[in-house]
Formats: C-alpha cells, sequence, structure tokens
C-alpha cells in the first residue's frame, strides 16, 4: 500500500477532491471523473481508490480529538469552544467533520459507479477494490452519525440539485446499511496474509469485522460484539496478535505488526503528518505545546500491583507520583524528570517549575508556550521524524488491543467475564504491558459493577492518546460526568486550589444537547431540508 501512495497522480487528485470541499455534498463536479476518458486503465482505478484511503481520517483528528475527552487539553479554538460547551453550529471543526466524511464518501460513490467501465481490470481485483471501497463508504457514514446522529446516507453520488434537497436519513436506516454493507463484504476481502507486500495496509478481513465489531460497541450489541471479536481471535480473519514490546509497536520499524488491523497510511518524504511538531517536548524538537495530557489520565494508570492510586494499600506516593506505576504511562506521556530518548540520544525532561534553572525550556509556566498541564506526550513520537518532526509513521485506527478489549467488555456487560475470558483478552494486555504483580493479573472475580470499572479503565489507558475516548465517554453516557468541572494538571499550582493541582481548563458538557453535534450552519442555509439536533 505505501508504494502504490507514491504514485504522483493520487496527489493531484486529492487536491482536486479538496478544492471542492467548499460545495458541501456536491463536493466534485461529477464530469470530472465519470468521462470515459478516464476509466481507462487498472492503474488509474487504483490511483483514485487510493484517494478514498487517504480521506479515511486526518491525523490532526486522530491526536487532537483527545482533547474532546478528560484525557487532555488543547490549545486549539475550536476544540477549546467544544471542550467548554460554547460552540455553535458555525464551528469549524464540525463543519470539517461534515465536509471530509462526505468528500470521502463523494470518492466511493464515484469509484463504485464508474470501475465497472475499466475493461483491463482483473475481475478478482475489481471485486475486492468494490469491497475495499465500500468499506471506506461504511467507515464515513458510521463517522457521521456518531457525531450527528441522522444524517443523510448516500448509496449513489448525488447531483448538485439532489444534494442541496436532500434530507436527513433516520439513523436506525444509516446503522442498518453500515451493518449491512460490512458484513457483505467480509468474505470477499483477503486476510493480511493473503495480500502481498506492495498493498500491505489495504482493507482486510480482519478490518471489516473489527469496524463491524466496533460499530456494535457502539450500539451494545454485546452478543454480536461478542461473536466478532471471538471470531477474529480465533484466527478467522487471520493471524493477529499482540505484539510483544507496547512502547515499541508505536516506532516506525513495526509496522504492519500483527497487531495492527486498519491504519492511515503514510510515506515518509511523500505523505506525512507534522502534528508532533506542537505535541512533543520543547526540547525534543518541538516548536509549542498545543495537545497536553491531564491529570485525570495520569491519574487512572495503576499501580504495578495493580491497585488504584487511591487505594490505601496501593503504595502510591504523591510526593513521587510516577514510580511504580503501570508501565504504560511512561511509554504515553512524559512527566517531570522523564528520560527523553530519540536518535540524538537522550537528556532528561525537567517541568516541575525551577527544576532546571540551566535550560528550563519544558519547564511549566504560566500563559507560555509550553505545556499548561505539566505533561507531554511520547506515544507515535518518530525518532527518525524530518524536519519539523514530519513523519511517514502510520497511525494504527484499529488494533488488536482493541479486539480484545471489545471483547473483554461484550461479556462482561452479559455477565459472562470469567477467568477463562480475562485470561485471553485483559491478562495478556498486563502482561504485555510489564506488569509481574499477581494481584494485578489474576481475575479478581469482582461483582458487574466492579468489573466494569476494571474493563472500561484498562481500555482508557491501553488506548491513551489514540482518539477515541472521546467515543467512549459518549457511548457509556458518562460525558457530564467526567466533562463538567476543571480539567487538571500536575501539583504546580496554589497549594489552596485543588489541592495544589493546575486548574487547566473548565469543562462543560450539557446532557440535553451536546451527545450530538449540531448539523452546520452552513449546510442548513444551503439546503433547508437538513432538520437540526435538539438543544440547537
Amino acid at each position: 500500500m505505501k508504494n502504490l501512495l507514491r504514485l504522483p497522480r493520487l496527489y493531484a487528485l486529492c487536491g482536486l477532491l479538496l478544492l471542492g470541499s467548499c460545495q458541501s455534498l456536491d463536493l466534485i463536479p461529477e464530469n470530472t471523473f465519470t468521462d470515459a476518458s478516464y476509466w481507462t486503465s487498472t492503474d488509474k482505478a487504483l490511483t483514485f481508490l487510493n484517494t478514498a484511503y487517504s480521506q479515511l481520517y486526518s491525523a490532526n483528528a486522530f491526536f487532537y480529538n483527545e482533547a474532546l475527552s478528560d484525557n487532555a487539553w488543547a490549545r486549539d479554538q475550536d476544540i477549546i469552544a467544544i471542550a467548554t460547551g460554547t460552540y455553535d453550529p458555525s464551528q469549524g471543526r464540525i463543519q470539517g467533520e461534515w465536509d471530509g466524511r462526505y468528500a470521502g464518501i463523494k470518492t466511493c460513490n464515484l469509484f463504485l459507479a464508474n470501475v465497472d467501465r475499466v475493461g483491463d481490470m482483473d475481475e478478482a481485483l475489481r471485486e475486492r477494490t468494490k469491497a475495499e471501497a465500500r468499506f471506506i463508504r461504511a467507515w464515513q457514514h458510521f463517522q457521521l452519525m456518531t457525531w450527528f446522529g441522522d444524517v443523510p446516507l448516500l448509496r449513489s453520488d448525488p447531483t448538485i440539485e439532489e444534494a442541496q434537497t436532500l434530507s436527513r436519513t433516520p439513523r436506525g436506516e444509516v446503522l442498518a446499511f453500515i451493518r449491512s454493507e460490512l458484513t457483505d463484504i467480509i468474505d470477499i476481502l483477503p486476510t493480511r496474509e493473503e495480500y502481498g507486500e506492495q498493498d500491505r495496509g489495504r482493507i482486510t478481513r480482519g478490518a471489516a469485522m473489527a469496524v463491524l465489531a466496533r460499530v456494535d460497541l457502539y450500539e451494545g450489541d454485546w452478543k454480536s460484539v461478542a461473536t466478532l471479536t471471538e471470531r477474529i481471535m480465533d484466527g478467522e480473519a487471520g493471524g493477529y496478535s499482540l505484539f510483544p514490546d507496547y512502547a515499541a509497536l508505536f516506532l516506525p520499524e513495526n509496522e504492519y505488526s500483527a497487531e495492527d488491523i486498519l491504519s492511515l497510511q503514510y510515506v515518509p518524504e511523500f505523505r506525512m503528518w507534522v502534528e508532533y511538531f506542537d505535541i512533543a517536548p520543547l526540547s525534543a524538537g518541538a516548536r509549542l505545546n498545543a495537545l497536553a495530557p491531564s491529570q485525570e489520565l495520569v491519574d487512572s494508570y495503576r499501580m504495578r500491583n495493580g491497585a488504584r492510586i487511591e487505594a490505601a494499600d496501593s503504595g502510591y506516593d504523591e510526593n513521587d507520583p510516577y514510580t511504580d506505576r503501570d508501565p504504560r504511562l511512561t511509554a504515553t506521556v512524559v512527566y517531570h524528570n522523564y528520560e527523553w530518548e530519540d536518535l540524538r540520544g537522550s537528556h532528561i525532561i525537567y517541568i516541575e517549575p525551577g527544576s532546571d534553572p540551566d535550560e528550563p525550556i519544558d519547564e511549566y509556566a504560566p500563559g507560555s508556550s509550553t505545556t499548561p498541564t505539566g505533561y507531554y506526550t511520547r506515544k507515535y513520537f518518530d525518532p527518525t521524524h524530518q524536519t519539523a518532526l514530519a513523519s511517514g509513521l502510520n497511525l494504527m485506527l484499529v488494533r488488536y488491543a482493541d479486539v480484545l478489549l471489545m471483547h473483554a467488555e461484550a461479556k462482561m456487560e452479559l455477565g459472562e467475564l470469567d477467568a477463562a475470558v480475562w485470561n485471553r483478552t485483559i491478562r495478556p494486555l498486563r502482561e504485555r504491558a510489564g506488569f509481574t504483580d499477581p494481584a494485578a493479573l489474576e481475575f479478581s472475580g469482582s461483582d458487574q459493577a466492579g468489573l466494569r470499572q476494571e474493563v472500561r479503565n484498562e481500555r482508557r489507558v491501553e488506548l491513551a492518546m489514540e482518539g477515541l475516548r472521546i467515543f467512549d465517554i459518549r457511548r457509556w453516557r458518562i460525558a457530564e460526568e467526567v466533562l463538567n468541572g476543571w480539567l487538571n494538571g500536575a501539583r504546580y499550582g496554589p497549594s489552596g486550589t485543588d489541592d495544589g493541582y493546575l486548574r487547566v481548563q473548565l469543562r462543560t458538557f450539557d446532557p440535553a444537547k451536546h451527545y450530538l453535534w449540531p448539523i452546520p450552519r452552513d449546510e442548513r442555509l444551503i439546503n433547508e431540508n437538513l432538520t437540526q439536533n435538539p438543544g440547537w
């Protein structure tokens, strides 16, 4: 797949697609790519499909969606507005989500409408690429439905006139379409082993099954989730497994591991992302900090003995808070006295104010360009980066660890999470993380409420800073609990305020309206048939 993405025509095509984004659902003139002169070769068709791949997701959303949750803070003004509850239907982030998803749907619909015109295409390849396009189209509708609820369902590309009169399709109908599409293509798509090296990164049978499981997870269809994830765990979708080293999983040399089910594809020097230029510590080459983990996230990591830090016998020392913690904390979050390593060597990150009199570049300082929470991010830092920390490292949208977590959650909600299930799901995740204490590894036999807390927290720390937390707290209906009040940072503040923990941002989440984003204002100005969500 990375070889395919090197084709320069992909970028010219992407540019044409993006230039049309201001036109809402009528994003590209149909005659641009439906002309018979375009659909004349397999190579052109694959280039067009690669465009749909490039529209799956953005690196910006991958990282910065985390700040929509209680895991992080962001400097971005759109995210600040959403996090503080001051946004409205004109917000750029919301319009961008709508435009980006429908741009991807348009690409897929144009491909599906025209690929049969390619005379020299192998029939097996034609059917496979149709399945890939159907997957991406279903994925895009899933993202839209998750944010907006009822959305126009586009099974084919509308004309400009039709696009301006479309109405919102009931959510249940959109959901049924997504499920049907993903179910239909499972047996058409190859497993990861059946693809050649030149096609690594393409949609697989495992990706279709795992995303269908995620759709059903968000719907609370626990039996379906349990069944789908067990099929993946039993090898029906191909040979997936946990990569043995958690920290190394996110490094370039370990791309396409057996844990990677679906990734955003990047190519060094040709297609890169640059978000770490505003995420890493300043001493590691960043220009400022625009995304910072929260104290709430840091506090969610357990002690090495498996105990929560607030437990009386945990051994947690508030004055030495990062010792004997879940090793995934160090692999994810940069804290005071962190030993930072990259290709230049290693150095200590000093964040506590006044701790580095010689070069206090990373130290917390109110109103500065350093971290406002007292933390930076390590996960997905690319030591082989180019100028401005630009990276061609793939970003995993779905990995096998998520399959294990989905299975554990489904079994827990069904009342079937026993020692056998635990030992196939949570235990291997903790063993891979580096836990050795039996108290952290063995099944506790807690009641369902206790197991729910265990499984949900395991999901939080395993997938931290990967952009999934916001969707979890929304589907669990706990957003109003965790997104109202202060988002906190490290203990560098006045002792009389929150026991010295920094008050970083006052959050607001209104459950009467904020579980769905508003339909963008500009869409409703263009098309009066688009109704608005409650409260907006």
